[in-house]
Order: C-alpha cells, then structure tokens, then sequence
C-alpha cells in the first residue's frame, strides 16, 4: 500500500485528505490493484476504470448513513481500499480473505451483496423506500455499467424509479464495454447521447452554480430547470432517463476527478431520482488493460511486467467452441447465442466464421432463452452459451418458452460445479436441481473433451426437447488408460463383486478413476458407475448396480434436488439391500477459494473419496 492508503483506516477517512493529495491517492489504489490481482487473479480492467468515481462518491458522501451498491460488483476493489480493508486488500479471493464483490457479511459499507447484473437499481430502490418509511436520512446510490444496462430488470427498476419524489441517484459508468463488447439499440442510444455533450454539460454547469447560491439557488435552479425542459419539449430531444422521470445529467469525464467530485454534490442535494452519466475507460493505468480491456477482465494470476501469457492451453470452453464450429460446418441450421459473454464461453471461433449465425443478445439471459425459443420455432437450431450462475436468470422462460412449446433449445452449460475465487455469487451447483423440475428436458454431462463433442452432437440430431450438455471450467483432468468414450449411455467399470461402487458424472469420474487406483494398491476394490446422461436418471444405470453391497455417490452439486438423491430413491424404489451414501454439496452457499482447495474442502476430490470409501469399507468390516 501507499502513504496515503496508510492513512485510511476506515470510511470516511478519505475527508482528511486535502484535494491536493487525491490524485495521487489514486494512483497508489490503482497500484495495490493491480498488485493484488497480479497475485491472487481477479477483476482487474473495470476496477481500474472507475477508481476517480469510488474516490469523488467517498470524498462527498458519508457511508455510516448512505449506501452505495454496485451493479455486478466486480468493480467494487476501490471501495473496499477505502473502507477500512486496505490491511486485509492481499487477501482478495483467498480462502478466507475478502471477496471479489461487495458482501454485506464483510462490511456495513457493502449494503447489498450482489454478484449478478442489472440488479442495482431495483436493490437501491428499496433502500431508499425503506429510508423514507423508516424516516432515515442518507442517500442511496446504484452504479451501473452501460453492459448491465442491457439486462431487463435494470429498466424495470428506472421504471419504477422515476416515480419517486425522493433522492436516488443512479450513476452510469459508460465505459463502452462489458465483458464482451457492448451491442445493441442500449449501447448506439448511449453513443448518440455521448455525441451531444455540450449541450448536456452547460446544463449542467449552470445548475451546479445555482444549486450553491445561499437561500435562493435551489429555487432559481428549479425554475431554470422548469424553463428549459419547456423549451427543450420543443427544440431538442429528451433523453430516455428523463422520459422514465430522472433528471439526467452526463456525459461528464469519469477521469475529471474535481469535476466528478462537484457534480456528485450537485446531484446529491437535488429531492429527485438523477441519473449521472460517467464516461469512463476500462483498464486505465495500466497499459496492457488500457490496450485490451476484454482479455484483462477476470483473470488468473499474472506477471504485472510482461502481462497475460498468450500461450492459451485446451479448457472445456475451447472445445465446445471448436465442437460447435465443427458441427456449423455441417448443418446450416445451426446458431450460436452469447448474453456477452462471447469470450468466456469460447464462441469467438464461431463468430468469426457464422456471423449472421452468431448472435450476442447483451447481457440478458431471459431474453436469449426466449430468443432461442423463436430461433427453434423458425427452424433453426440454437445453442446458448451460459455460465451456470447466469442461467438460474432464465428459470422461467427454459419452462415456458421451451419446453412446454417442445422446441428444440441446446444449452451449452460452462463453469458447471465448483468454479473457485469468485465465490458464493458464482458457483454452478444449482442448474442440475433446477433443470430436474423441467420437463421433458435432457441433461448431459461429459468428463472429456470428445465426449462434449459427441454430446453435442447426440444433442443437434436428437428429437424436439430442451437439452443442456454442462461441463467445468478449465481443463480436462485425469483419463483412466484405454477408456473409451460410450456416448450418452452410462458406462460401467470393474467386477461385480468389488468392495465398494462409486457412482458419479462429469469432472467427479476422473476423481473416482484416481481414487479407485489408490484403494486398488491398498488392498480395496472398486466399480465405478459413470453417468454420461443425467437427466432423466438412466434407470438401466440403476439397474446394473443393484447387486452392490455398498455404493457411494459423488455429485458436485447440491445434495437437495441433485442427480444423487434421486439415484438414491431409484434403488430404494427397487429394493436395494445394500447400503447408499450420497456425497455432495450440503451447504448452501459455498465461498470464495481455490477451485481444487474448495474441492478438497467438500471431500470431492481424489482423497476425499478415498477417505469416504476407506471409512465405509471399515464401518461394513465393524457391522
């Protein structure tokens, strides 16, 4: 840390500084940033971006009465450094150390935990209703990326804010860019708006001094403001944010830090909804960021002098992309659909090589699972490329639009299981207990690269249904000698009458393989029964196990709702005489560490089922 980070202990010591000292405060929060994240991997080119906004909102606001959410909440490093964490800032995504994004378990300054896109508003909404029941005085403030601003429930918050008679400010961070490059009627309108900012900045300018006259500014402000929306009904073209009943303000320099300071002032005192529109740039201070903001979002840990290592290794993200190419080529039919996520699921190959077949609907996932709907009913077949954690925003529509219209609908489900630093906002264990209650859905779950091949492929030659093929992130793992893959058809390894069979899907088989060869030198023989199809449970699975004495089921997901528990009341169904033990995930949210570690910590890896197995083998031995 610097100097002046040394001097801040706790929210609200940044007001002891003199505004001389906050540029180079600045500096040294985007020094232990990039720092930081060079170490631990993380967010790193949006956190960049908005340090002069966290510093102008803490300079002027008081965070023991008013509340600052951010939107998504990867962008939030800033504000933890300047609210009593700096000592604890080498820890970020540690086991046990901060979090990625704001946690309402960490700090009061973090009022809202948030981890998803576009839900600022509607949270910051509530607090301030709340505020004004409850007779509070503060301010609540949302901020919002332009890329968020593309997610539905962001307008029905603005919708309903507009409403209010009260102060809500709601800041854009337009930095032109979310994960993947902003598109859409959302991103040319802000551009439009950008491209008229004198305008917009003499208004500005001109409140700003009235608001600070003694007595009579606020009223000779209001009826300048009364004037020029009459004349501007006539001459010029209201922005969207006023037509939803904000006062709008922007575009202002997001970098400009006296004036973002002076216009935070502004905005505060006005009893109204504002919105503050900031003009900002990802990855600013670092060049490699400010160069390719996209590559240098989230991310692993790194050399901060030489920058990312261009050397990309094979990762299940890869493959599907890959995969779906190699199936484009071949049916015409085909689409690929991103909610901006283009990178991160590996479809940049396929939009290269489709583009009108390519289409990235922003970050609205709802929207891209209805949209796909209409591409099916149009006789195409779309694929929809999701994060696990992002597909639970679809719940509704995966119902509804597809599966009781039968309509042929595949999901490509990346980051499925454990997925390690980003935490409890991100993890992907809970598509499998919700995709059990669709109907008539078909769910696979590869352990290899060919396999997500085959997978796909069964998927795009299969009947009218919804299917989803989910699989990790990262790499392939551990793959016994000559195994051969069976195709969606569950496969069965070792003798009947072994000690134990372990039954499991996905990444967990190549942890069962590992740990079968380590009982296998102690004396203790297993089966292993691997799931390819996991829903609907293949019965004639259940069926081939049902002469084992003691069968131990591995599942990263959730115990309740998961593949487990309903393998477990299959063969209580047929009369199972031996003995069953589910292991999966029983906690409710499971926090932010090491992928591997967090593994290890559930006792879903290698040694964890060795020790369970060694365990039932004696607890069988004792009975």
């Amino acid at each position: 840390m610097g100097v002046l980070l040394d001097r801040i202990q706790q929210h609200g010591d940044i007001k002891k500084l003199s505004d001389e000292e906050l540029p180079a405060l600045c500096e040294e929060i985007r020094e232990t940033i990039i720092s930081t994240v060079a170490n631990n991997g993380g967010h790193l080119a949006s956190n960049l971006g908005v340090v002069e906004l966290c510093v102008a909102l803490h300079r002027v606001l008081d965070f023991s009465k008013d509340c600052l959410i951010w939107d998504v909440g990867h962008q939030s490093y800033a504000h933890k450094l300047l609210t009593g964490r700096a000592n604890a800032f080498s820890t970020l995504r540690q086991e046990g150390g901060l979090s990625g994004f704001p946690s309402r378990e960490e700090s009061d300054c973090d009022p809202f935990t948030s981890g998803h896109s576009s839900a600022s508003i509607s949270a910051a909404l509530g607090l301030t209703a709340a505020k004004e029941i409850r007779g509070e005085e503060g301010h609540v403030v949302a901020v919002i990326g332009d890329g968020a601003l593309t997610g539905g429930l962001a307008f029905e918050g603005l919708n309903n804010a507009g409403r209010l008679h009260r102060n809500l400010i709601v800041i854009l961070n337009d930095n032109t860019m979310s994960i993947s490059r902003n598109v859409g009627s959302i991103a040319r309108y802000l551009t439009y708006v950008r491209s008229r900012p004198a305008y917009l900045n003499a208004k500005d300018n001109v409140e700003s001094v009235l608001l600070r006259i003694p007595r009579f500014g606020q009223r000779m402000a209001s009826a300048v403001r009364r004037f020029k929306n009459a004349i501007k009904r006539n001459i010029y073209n209201t922005t969207i944010f006023e037509d939803l009943g904000f006062t709008y303000y922007g575009p202002v320099d997001g970098h400009d830090l006296p004036r973002l300071i002076s216009m935070i002032q502004s905005v505060s005192e006005i009893k109204k909804p504002v919105l503050l529109h900031v003009r900002t740039y990802k990855g600013r201070g670092y060049k490699y960021a400010e160069e390719n903001p996209r590559d240098y979002h989230g991310l692993a840990a790194f050399d901060r002098e030489k920058g990312l290592d261009d050397t990309a290794k094979q990762n299940f993200s890869g493959a599907f992309g890959e995969a779906l190419c190699a199936l484009a080529q071949e049916d015409e039919r085909i689409c690929a659909i991103t909610a901006a996520m283009e990178t991160g699921t590996g479809l940049v190959p396929f939009h290269e090589q489709f583009r009108s077949r390519f289409f990235d609907v922003g970050i609205a996932e709802a929207h891209a699972v209805t949209f796909s709907a209409g591409l099916a009913r149009g006789g195409l077949i779309p694929v929809f490329a999701v994060y696990s954690t992002f597909l639970q925003r679809a719940y509704d529509q995966l119902i509804h639009d597809v599966a009781l219209q039968k309509l042929k609908v595949i999901l490509a489900i990346d980051r499925a299981g454990i997925i390690g630093e980003d935490g409890r906002t991100h993890q992907g264990i809970y598509d499998i207990a919700f995709l059990r209650t669709v109907p008539n859905a078909a769910v696979y779950a590869p352990s290899y690269y060919d396999e997500l091949t085959g997978m796909l492929r069964a998927c795009v030659e299969g009947e009218d249904r919804l299917y989803a093929v989910r699989y990790p992130r990262g790499q392939a793992l551990f793959r016994p000698e000559n195994y051969v893959p069976n195709g969606q058809n569950s496969a069965l390894f070792g003798a009947a009458k072994s000690d134990v069979t372990l039954v499991t899907f996905g990444r967990q088989f190549s942890f069962a393989a590992e740990a079968a060869e380590t009982l296998r030198e102690e004396g203790i023989s297993c089966r292993i029964l691997k799931l390819n199809r996991i829903i609907p449970l293949d019965t004639d699975a259940v069926d081939a196990v049902m002469d084992a004495e003691r069968i131990l089921f591995f599942e990263e997901g959730t115990r309740n709702g998961g593949v487990g528990e309903a393998f477990g009341e299959a063969l209580e169904e047929r009369g199972f005489s031996g003995t069953f033990s589910l292991h999966a995930i029983e906690e409710g949210f499971v926090p932010h560490a090491q992928m591997f570690r967090t593994l290890s910590r559930l006792g879903l890896d290698r040694d964890g089922m060795v020790r369970a197995v060694r365990a039932a083998v004696k607890k069988g031995s004792a009975e």
